[in-house]
């Protein structure tokens, strides 16, 4: 097969797209035709080298994937059939601890992610473990490159969202960086939670499609730089309920001051740094909850699934690349520069 993979960590130019070795499913693995791969921030830092993180070489990055059955490992998997359409479930467990018996699998102390502790999608074929494979049911309607765009920004911001920060019909919600996939998965889930919805971008042109989305009130943070000031007047000096923050350093204090007492900080993430400062005192005085989340469980991304398959919620994509540009498609996410999701397809 051919695939897009490095020999070793930096900047985009360490990709090379060649020939390597179709893999041969396990007894208990589906091997998957690739049809599209969704590129994530994380493939960013993997591919840059994350600190202490041993990877087998040459590394394939891409954990949300589209295709179709190619191959079944064994003949008594149920509901799966070759050529049926599937998605990938990108979180492997050990399927045995005290997390993943209470269905908490992303809580699990083997957790891994596909594309990032062992290769992942930038390629023709990936075989993988048959309870991560989804069939796509028939009404869904969505091509290959929109399926892709789905499983891990949805399930990411749903748990932020509905499990952690337990979002409620007339709260109101504050989405740091709009742009990026899980902020859009959020900013349709919130909406679809009756939420009043704030965005912050750099870039008008996002904000406008934002608001097009359903955004309720947009704010440009370079334009005004003290973006929680601005909200404290919308919400006569209450704050929102929410704050979804995934940049981090750069945002991190404003993302706190911008909550009402009792309010909760939900955190996949920190695009801009990971050492944040957190003024303490506004914590325990305001009674604030900063709550972090990786991932989902596979019930959680089986509830948001719904809303997708529904039509409820649409994946956004931006653009689409060749698999063999995929370090152009990498130039443009360090950049910023997208609305949606940048697909991959081989």
């Amino acid at each position: 097969m051919r695939a897009s993979l490095f020999h070793e960590h930096g900047g985009p130019e360490v990709f090379e797209y060649t020939d390597f070795p179709t893999p041969e499913p396990t007894p208990n693995q589906i091997l998957v035709s690739i049809k599209a791969v969704a590129l994530n921030h994380l493939d960013l830092f993997v591919r840059a080298g994350i600190p202490g993180m041993k990877l087998e070489m040459p590394h394939i990055l891409g954990s949300d994937i589209s295709g179709v059955v190619k191959e079944i490992g064994h003949s008594g998997i149920e509901g799966l059939e070759e050529g049926q359409k599937v998605i990938i479930d990108p979180g492997l467990s050990c399927g045995t601890c005290e997390f993943c018996r209470m269905g908490e699998q992303s809580l699990c102390a083997k957790y891994q992610i596909i594309g990032e502790h062992v290769r992942g999608g930038y390629a023709e074929f990936i075989a993988v473990n048959q309870e991560n494979v989804i069939p796509i049911p028939k009404r869904s309607g969505l091509d290959f490159v929109e399926l892709a765009a789905t499983p891990l920004t949805y399930m990411t911001a749903w748990r932020l969202l509905m499990t952690k920060g337990k979002l409620a019909p007339g709260d109101d919600i504050l989405i740091i960086g709009i742009g990026g996939g899980v902020a859009l998965a959020a900013l349709q889930i919130a909406k679809i939670a009756g939420a009043r919805i704030f965005v912050t971008s750099s870039s008008d042109t996002k904000l406008d499609r934002a608001r097009l989305l359903g955004a309720d009130f947009v704010i440009n943070h370079n334009t005004t730089p003290d973006y929680h000031k601005e909200i404290g007047q919308i919400t006569d000096r209450r704050g929102v309920d929410i704050v979804l923050d995934s940049v981090g350093e750069a945002t991190w204090s404003r993302s706190l001051r911008s909550l009402r007492k009792g309010g909760k900080l939900v955190t996949p993430g920190a695009t801009s740094g990971p050492q944040a400062t957190t003024n303490v005192n506004l914590v325990f005085w305001n009674q604030l909850e900063i709550l972090g989340s990786t991932m989902s469980s596979r019930s959680e991304l089986r509830d948001v699934l719904k809303l997708v398959w529904n039509k409820n919620i649409h994946p956004v994509v931006d653009r689409i690349f060749p698999l063999s540009k995929a370090a152009d498609a990498h130039r443009v996410l360090e950049k910023g520069e997208q609305f949606g999701k940048l697909v991959l397809r081989p």
